[in-house]
């Protein structure tokens, strides 16, 4: 009785979507907690690379002294701090890459489940008709030419990006400012290039 009046809801598959999307996300931050922030090395790295940000954060905001060599020598600290930092940034993201594996698989799991569930058809509505590009992400898989529909795939894959952040920030999971743009693939340096 009751699953048929769910069934019957306006919005249960829309629902049911985000409410999935919402369980594969705690799921996935409970696996990188058991496999990387409850671990002593994580703690160790985080914290260096908060202590390097701000290292390196006030020692560009101090003046430098008016003298050649002073100078010299504080932007060679700079460069070693910085260093210092990337390679902190780069070790962390590489323990990070071995629950992303595991992270994966789930998603991957989830998404072949809902794809299965609610193949051919249109789980939202959109307010508006998008640009061609995004067209191809939300009307994947659905007939007819009604391009407001919405197919699962572009659902989730919205839902899972800001609800998996957002959790991560709510945990205290999100990376190190100090981090940011390091990770496997660093920006290169534009003094050195």
């Amino acid at each position: 009785m009751a699953s048929n009046v769910f069934t019957q809801f306006k919005y249960s598959d829309s629902l049911t979507v985000v409410g999935i999307s919402i369980c594969t996300a705690i799921v996935c931050e409970a696996i990188s907690w058991l496999l990387i922030y409850r671990t002593n090395s994580y703690k160790s790295l985080k914290s260096t690379i908060g202590k390097a940000s701000k290292k390196l954060e006030t020692m560009k905001t101090n003046p430098t002294a008016p003298k050649i060599s002073a100078k010299k020598s504080k932007t060679k600290k700079i460069d070693r701090v910085e260093t210092s930092l990337k390679e902190s940034s780069r070790d962390l993201s590489l323990f990070k890459f071995k629950s992303g594996a595991v992270v994966a698989l789930v998603l991957f799991a989830v998404f072949g489940f809902l794809n299965n569930l609610f193949e051919g058809k249109a789980v939202a509505k959109l307010p508006f008709v998008p640009i061609k590009l995004v067209q191809k992400m939300s009307h994947r898989g659905l007939q007819g030419e009604d391009f407001t529909d919405c197919s699962m795939a572009f659902l989730y894959f919205l839902c899972s990006i800001s609800i998996r952040t957002n959790l991560q920030k709510f945990l205290g999971f999100s990376p190190p400012r100090g981090s940011a743009g390091a990770g496997l693939f660093p920006m290169p340096d534009p003094k050195t290039n």
